[in-house]
């Protein structure tokens, strides 16, 4: 299954494979939802880096994007030797100071939906951790990435 016969919420999503091994299942056998927590920071980091806002960006700026909210609904299990297709994109910023991004988790021999998964980002200064105006470099990585989904 390619990324073109997966029906994406999204258009043009970023991408991760990951193949379920031993040590990501609980005693159910499926699965452990910490590590599908794991797997959507992973991406959201990774996705942010390729618009061109890795850490060092964050750090020299003294900013960094701050979850604020999450939200999953789990609509099928996982297992050891599943591999799986992760999407990821921007879907929605003020440009300001909050910042939405969507999930969506494939097992790629199925076509079947994992999970789709919902966070809320804000920006803060990394000095007081307070909320705080997001800096140039930061919404022309969002632009980048709402572009990519949504507005184009």
């Amino acid at each position: 299954m390619n990324k073109k016969s997966i029906e994406w919420q999204w258009p043009n999503p970023y991408l991760d494979e990951i193949t379920v091994k031993s040590e990501h299942t609980d005693r159910l056998g499926h699965t452990n939802n910490v590590r599908y927590l794991e797997w959507l920071e992973r991406i959201a980091w990774s996705h942010i880096e390729a618009l061109g806002c890795g850490w060092e960006v964050k750090e020299a700026l003294g900013k960094a994007m701050v979850i604020i909210r999450t939200e999953i609904d789990y609509l099928s299990a996982s297992y050891e030797g599943d591999v799986l297709i992760l999407g990821t994109w921007i879907t929605s910023s003020d440009l300001k100071l909050q910042s939405t991004r969507h999930f969506q988790l494939i097992n790629r021999s199925t076509g079947k939906t994992i999970l789709n998964a919902k966070m809320d980002f804000a920006c803060i200064s990394l000095k007081t951790g307070r909320p705080s105006k997001m800096p140039e470099a930061f919404i022309a990585a969002h632009e980048k990435g709402l572009r990519a989904s949504i507005w184009g």
